[in-house]
């Protein structure tokens, strides 16, 4: 079983910046590709970012392309995601997930967290 934790949500203003950080209990963390994933109210959870196990490859969804940068630092066990140019849609709980395929699909990821909030104000 692989804890995920992630923090680093909160408030701020459209075009400011956050940068969210996921720690993921396991000494294999470089064996698991790692997602974000949000869910807005009302809405259906959807992939933001993920990153292949060493790191060298990501995706991105669309709505947030030359605006978030997902990264991954394997000898601590930390996922990020470096949000800029926020904009009040991207307001939602972001989730941090460890799975087997680097996709931007639920289903490919086994373990989740609990949830961060992100609020971007107008």
């Amino acid at each position: 079983q692989v804890q995920v934790v992630e923090s680093g949500g909160g408030l701020v203003q459209t075009g400011g910046s956050l940068r969210l950080s996921c720690t993921a209990s396991t000494r294999v963390f470089d064996s698991y590709a790692m997602g974000w994933f949000r869910q807005a109210p009302g809405k259906e959870r959807e992939g933001v970012a993920c990153v292949y196990r060493g790191g060298g490859s990501s995706l991105y969804a669309d709505s947030v392309k030359g605006r978030f940068t997902i990264s991954r630092d394997n000898a601590k066990n930390i996922l990020y995601l470096q949000m800029n140019s926020l904009k009040p849609e991207d307001t939602a709980i972001y989730y941090c997930a460890a799975g087997r395929v680097a996709w931007l699909r639920t289903t490919a990821y086994d373990y989740w967290g609990q949830g961060t909030q992100v609020t971007v104000s107008s």
